[in-house]
């Protein structure tokens, strides 16, 4: 899939993931729209890197489908889709009071990173399967799981359930939309420092930190608030994510399950 000039949309594409991803795609000449809730940091964004935004709710039916064809006034066809929207609040599923989790919550999150994955998902593969192909192809989805889909930690059973299901529809809707020439794939990151991340205790943020093999504790440098946090210190792989997601983007990737972990 040739970068410049393409039509793309990122959702979660404010901040974090999705917003480096959104830079480089950018920077490589894309046509980008953003799609997020976050009104401020989303404008911000695109204004600076010449794109568009467009606040919407990946799990809203109407919304993402009227979103798709904005884009598509703006930008012309979408031929590139990265889902990076998604939540991750930790909670266990008995408090310490030996209540347990409520269904809502546990729900809010398979929804947000599940559903709505596919919700954007297949409005854009409905938008996109009769249109002529270039190349070769389509198009391209690429949607972001988690490490925490094969390795999920204490605090994390909502997270980890939306995210294995994000890898485990890949597949067959890779196996489906290959007719079209359409390619499907999913990224697993490990830990990196994002805003989402930065939600959780310190004492969390420290402890999946503490998982990382390198660098070790004793090759930490202190972050900025004198703090020396594992997570802080494996920011810097937004960088190499950025660059790996936009690689799956090149024509000579075949169709894939899973693109990192």
């Amino acid at each position: 899939m040739e970068l410049n000039g393409a039509a793309a949309i990122v959702t979660g594409g404010a901040s974090g993931l999705g917003g480096g991803t959104v830079e480089r795609l950018a920077r490589g000449g894309a046509k980008v729209t953003i799609f997020d809730l976050n009104a401020d940091l989303g404008v911000a964004l695109a204004e600076r890197v010449g794109g568009h935004f467009i606040k919407v709710d990946v799990t809203d039916e109407n919304a993402v489908a009227a979103a798709i064809t904005e884009a598509e006034g703006l930008n012309g066809k979408a031929r590139i889709l990265v889902n990076c929207a998604g939540i991750g609040p930790p909670a266990k599923v008995i408090d310490r009071d030996g209540n347990p989790l409520p269904l809502g919550s546990f729900s809010k999150i398979v929804t947000i990173n599940l559903i709505g994955t596919f919700n954007v998902l297949s409005k854009f593969a409905a938008a996109l399967h009769a249109a002529d192909p270039v190349g070769e192809e389509r198009g391209v989805v690429i949607n972001t799981a988690s490490v925490a889909a094969y390795d999920g930690q204490i605090g994390q059973a909502a997270y980890a359930a939306s995210k294995g299901g994000v890898v485990g529809m890949t597949l067959p809707i890779a196996r489906e939309l290959a007719r079209y020439g359409i390619r499907v794939m999913t990224i697993a990151p490990g830990i990196f420092w994002t805003p989402l991340l930065a939600t959780l205790p310190q004492e969390a943020q420290d402890s999946l930190g503490a998982q990382v093999p390198f660098p070790s504790a004793s090759s930490r440098r202190p972050a900025r608030d004198g703090r020396t946090s594992a997570t802080r210190q494996r920011g810097g792989r937004l960088r190499q994510l950025q660059v790996r997601a936009v690689l799956r983007l090149a024509p000579s990737r075949p169709f894939r399950r899973r693109g990192c972990r």
